[in-house]
C-alpha cells in the first residue's frame, strides 16, 4: 500500500514538473518581450554521420523582429524587421528577402519571437533531460518545413531549442548568457543590403 501511495505521489510530482515546461513556454512568449543570448548550433544529418557546428548571437523584439548573427565558421545574418525576413551571406555578398507572414509560419523563429503560440503549435510536456525541462511544440500545419521543435528551460530561463525538419535532419541550439526584457535598439532589426550585393526578393 505504501509503495502504491509513493508511486502515485511520484507520478503526480513528475506530471506537475512536466506540465511546468509547457507553462514556462507560454509564460516566456507572454512575458518576455525582448531578449538576447549567445548560441551554438549543431546540425546533424538524417543518418547521424555528419555534424556542422556554428555559433553567434541572437536577439529578438516582439512581435516578429529577430536577428541571428552567425560569426563562425562563416558570417551570415538573418534579420526580421516585422515586415520582411532578410538572409545575408557575407562571403557571397548575397541577400534574399521574404515577407514575414510567409517566411515565419510555424518555425522556430515564430516560436521564439512571435506571439501566436497555441494557434500555430500543439504543445506537450517532455521528460526532464540534461538538467532542463522540455516542452514539445508540433506545428499544426502539416505541410511545413518542420516536424517538431523541443524547447528547453533551465531554472525557467530559455536554454535550448531542438528542431527536426521535414527530412529528419536535426538542429540543436544551445543558448548562453540569456538576458530577458532588455532594451534593444530597433535599428538592430533593420537591414539594408550592402552596395553591390546580389539581392533576391521573393
Amino acid at each position: 500500500m505504501r509503495r502504491a501511495c509513493f508511486a502515485l505521489m511520484w507520478c503526480a510530482a513528475v506530471g506537475a514538473a512536466h506540465a511546468d515546461a509547457v507553462d514556462t513556454l507560454r509564460e516566456f512568449v507572454r512575458e518576455v518581450k525582448s531578449g538576447r543570448a549567445s548560441f551554438t548550433q549543431t546540425v546533424t544529418s538524417t543518418d547521424g554521420a555528419r555534424k556542422k557546428i556554428s555559433s553567434g548571437e541572437f536577439e529578438f523584439l516582439r512581435p516578429n523582429r529577430f536577428r541571428f548573427a552567425y560569426r563562425k565558421p562563416f558570417e551570415q545574418l538573418i534579420v526580421a524587421d516585422g515586415a520582411k525576413v532578410w538572409i545575408y551571406d557575407a562571403d557571397l555578398n548575397q541577400a534574399s528577402s521574404r515577407a514575414v507572414a510567409s517566411a515565419l509560419g510555424a518555425t522556430p523563429a515564430a516560436l521564439l519571437a512571435g506571439g501566436a503560440l497555441d494557434a500555430q503549435f500543439v504543445l506537450a510536456p517532455q521528460p526532464t533531460l540534461d538538467g532542463m525541462e522540455w516542452a514539445l511544440a508540433t506545428p499544426r500545419a502539416k505541410d511545413g518545413p518542420f516536424q517538431s521543435m523541443r524547447v528547453g528551460f533551465k531554472d525557467r530561463e530559455l536554454a535550448a531549442v531542438e528542431i527536426t525538419d521535414s527530412f529528419g535532419q536535426r538542429s540543436a541550439l544551445r543558448f548562453s548568457h540569456f538576458e530577458a526584457n532588455v532594451a534593444i535598439d530597433a535599428a538592430q532589426f533593420r537591414f539594408s543590403p550592402p552596395a553591390g550585393a546580389d539581392v533576391i526578393e521573393q
